[in-house]
């Protein structure tokens, strides 16, 4: 998330939304990522690895400069298809590199490529396999999001002891890029932790899905 200096939600004078404070003043596709994405419970197999590979990208960045290249990532990974990734060669990785659509990072690449194998490995023993990777990470708020009930942007964590168990379970199974700051902005964005503030708009409608769960 793009942080800006507020204590809480603001109201958006176009459409008078009170939105997040990283979610105000910034580009329409940033302002419907919030409205309509970003806190909605995640249990499709295929966002959640793209998420995870897209947040690790992030490191470092806004997360704003890498959702505007999503699409781009799309093209580039073959739509995030997993078993295609686990396969990429040295030339592949080298055209990759090549390719100024996406965050031209070696170590973020290749490590895309390694957890799409460490994927395939997880499916070899998971209850479900096709939902290998939703499985694992729900299990770490018992299949429903943590309502946090957030006031202020200094209430906003960067890490829970979820995060912190998630992440470990994550590279003990192969996964890279998975410190437990990353893995808690993959736990906000799919849902698994309501962050909205209660100031926002979206904060009831997303409570409300993950009641329902």
């Amino acid at each position: 998330m793009a942080a800006k200096k507020s204590p809480a939600a603001t109201v958006d004078n176009a459409n008078e939304k009170s939105r997040c404070f990283w979610a105000t003043g910034v580009p329409d596709f940033y302002e419907k990522y919030h409205d309509e994405e970003w806190g909605v419970p995640c249990f499709d197999e295929h966002k959640m690895f793209e998420m995870l590979i897209l947040e690790g990208a992030q490191a470092g960045l806004s997360w704003q400069t890498v959702l505007a290249k999503r699409e781009n990532y799309r093209r580039a990974f073959d739509g995030f298809d997993v078993e295609k990734i686990a396969r990429y060669k040295e030339a592949k990785v080298q055209k990759l590199l090549l390719d100024a659509g996406i965050i031209r990072n070696q170590l973020k690449i290749r490590a895309a490529i390694t957890n799409a194998q460490a994927l395939l490995k997880l499916r070899e023993t998971a209850a479900r396999p096709e939902f290998a990777l939703t499985d694992f990470f729900w299990r770490f708020v018992d299949g429903r999001p943590r309502q946090t009930a957030l006031r202020r942007k200094d209430d906003i964590k960067a890490t829970t002891p979820e995060s912190d168990a998630l992440s470990k379970a994550l590279l003990k199974a192969g996964f890279k890029f998975v410190g437990s700051t990353i893995v808690y902005a993959h736990m906000q964005a799919c849902g698994m932790v309501n962050d909205h503030l209660t100031s926002c708009w979206r904060y009831e409608d997303v409570r409300e899905m993950g009641l329902k769960l």
